[in-house]
């Protein structure tokens, strides 16, 4: 339900209208107010982003379940969220020293060009995953200070799989073999993107012990067009062919259940009107004669139907009827 102005509310309001000054803006609705930049717009739909934040929701999990094992330590990863933005924007706000991982995703499709991302675990993540791997309690003291080789080399191996990882969330849209091709250090020097390229970053927020932090995931809006674009087109192709299989089961159960089915077939030598004083006088040996000449063919009815028309004659001591003409009446 929507708050209810209170009376020195009004009063403020109708005393602005009346002095002509600009009316009051609350902080709900500076809130509801979000800027948009016109000269980078939207690449992605909010479809496409939902199917994104399910893969990376499962992605998450698998983190979680790895870092639990790994570190002994319970471990929570969730998706925080995703965002659209420009990739200076995004490497502006890391600090002078990081952890990136610069992954190759591997794709299967010769359509699609080489992808690499970057996986990005903050400073206290990293810290504190190498305090308990070292022998620690798993906590993280405020550092600034570039990694030492020791500590790079643990973080390749956990980076490996943190990249092997990608595969499975990803399997039921398109095949991946992702592999770390190199650590970071610096990201002032990463060529791997444009700064004004637009970018995808996942953010993944990581709890381990009293830490609380983020791993973020940096993918290039351009390949990620190009992923999306063929895994709704596989989705939406494999969707046509099921839809038709469907339909050709249906046909075929039906006609199935109609072949099954007795109708009454009925051959019509002729038609001739009596009165009723002619019905009632009939007697044995009398003679009715019909409309028809002997000549002529006999009409043949299913149901109720005109459906053919033939010559009759006998066949194997009966009766029968040689089709010659279809009516399709």
């Amino acid at each position: 339900m929507a708050d209810v102005l209170t009376q020195a509310q009004i009063d403020e309001m109708l005393r602005s209208v009346a002095e002509g000054s600009e009316p009051i803006v609350t902080k709900q609705e500076e809130a509801k107010i979000k800027e948009y930049d016109f000269r980078a717009p939207k690449k992605f739909t909010k479809e496409q982003i939902k199917v994104l934040e399910s893969i990376f929701e499962n992605y998450a999990r698998l983190l979680s379940s790895y870092l639990t094992g790994m570190l002994r330590l319970y471990c929570r990863v969730s998706l925080v969220n995703i965002e659209e933005q420009r990739y200076n924007e995004f490497n502006n706000a890391l600090p002078d020293y990081v952890m990136m991982g610069m992954v190759d995703l591997g794709i299967k499709n010769d359509e699609i060009g080489e992808t690499d991302v970057i996986i990005q675990v903050s400073n206290a993540v990293t810290y504190t995953m190498i305090d308990r791997l070292l022998g620690g309690k798993g906590e993280y003291s405020d550092t600034s200070r570039d990694f030492t080789e020791i500590e790079i080399t643990i973080m390749t191996d956990i980076m490996k799989s943190f990249a092997s990882l990608l595969k499975e969330p990803w399997l039921t849209h398109i095949d991946l073999e992702p592999r770390l091709i190199g650590i970071e250090t610096n990201s002032r020097v990463v060529q791997t993107i444009g700064h004004e390229d637009t970018v995808i970053i996942v953010a993944l927020e990581v709890e381990i012990n009293n830490t609380k932090s983020i791993v973020s995931v940096c993918i290039p809006a351009i390949n990620l067009d190009e992923i999306m674009s063929k895994f709704i087109s596989r989705y939406t192709g494999s969707k046509r062919k099921t839809d038709e299989r469907r339909e050709t089961e249906r046909r075929d159960s039906i006609m199935f259940g109609i072949s099954t089915t007795d109708l009454e077939v009925k051959a019509v030598l002729g038609t001739i009107n009596l009165d009723l004083y002619e019905v009632l006088t009939l007697q044995v040996n009398d003679v009715i004669p019909l409309n028809k000449k002997i000549s002529e063919n006999i009409l043949v009815r299913v149901g109720n139907r005109d459906w053919c028309d033939g010559k009759l004659g006998t066949y194997n001591g009966k009766k029968a009827i040689m089709i010659e003409n279809f009516t399709g009446n």
